[in-house]
């Protein structure tokens, strides 16, 4: 039954995203920068992992560069294979990217595998309880789990717009919550 309801708010969560329009769409990314850095506590050099957007996904380039120039490391992620965590690997602007069999692009393998202490995240929806849906894949539930326990002070931020904020989720043991939310309209700690 889970599983069913977790595939029927999927339909619904990506009904949602896509109808939120050009207006709503035009320089969220740039808003939610402003509002992550104005938030978020990150030490001098932290490594932050942040994801290429793919189709109506919420763009976080524009706080990816604003990192970059406050001297933070940048890694994005990699799928190394079905049931198993992502892998992060470092990013530069310019840098060749791959595009994966998920049509994602993701850095080669001659980049840098990177640790890294924030993983930026996005999401079909997300609760007021911090739970985010994914895509159904499990691959950012499982990384969340593995760098909370490998990372001190390790931090999850979920990265979408306002509208795909919903009241309620299915959500169970293998869903890891998110510790921030960033929004072009407001940040919430969990």
């Amino acid at each position: 039954m889970m599983m069913d309801d977790k595939a029927a708010a999927r339909d619904a969560a990506r009904a949602r995203r896509s109808a939120i329009n050009a207006l709503e769409r035009d320089g969220a990314g740039a808003k939610a920068a402003v509002r992550f850095l104005a938030t978020i506590p990150l030490a001098p050099d932290t490594i932050i992992a942040a994801y290429w957007p793919l189709g109506d996904e919420f763009d976080c380039r524009p706080l990816m560069y604003a990192l970059l120039n406050h001297g933070h490391r940048l890694a994005l992620p990699v799928v190394l294979g079905r049931h198993q965590p992502l892998c992060f690997r470092a990013w530069h602007p310019g840098d060749t990217m791959a595009k994966s069999s998920f049509g994602v692009f993701e850095p080669t393998k001659a980049a840098e595998p990177l640790n890294p202490a924030v993983v930026m995240a996005p999401f079909l929806a997300c609760n007021a309880q911090g739970f985010r849906l994914g895509y159904g894949g499990g691959y950012y539930d499982r990384t969340l789990r593995s760098l909370r326990e490998e990372v001190p002070g390790f931090l999850a931020v979920g990265m979408g717009f306002a509208g795909q904020v919903v009241a309620a989720l299915p959500h169970d043991n293998n869903d890891e919550p998110l510790d921030w939310l960033v929004t072009e309209q407001d940040v919430t700690q969990f």
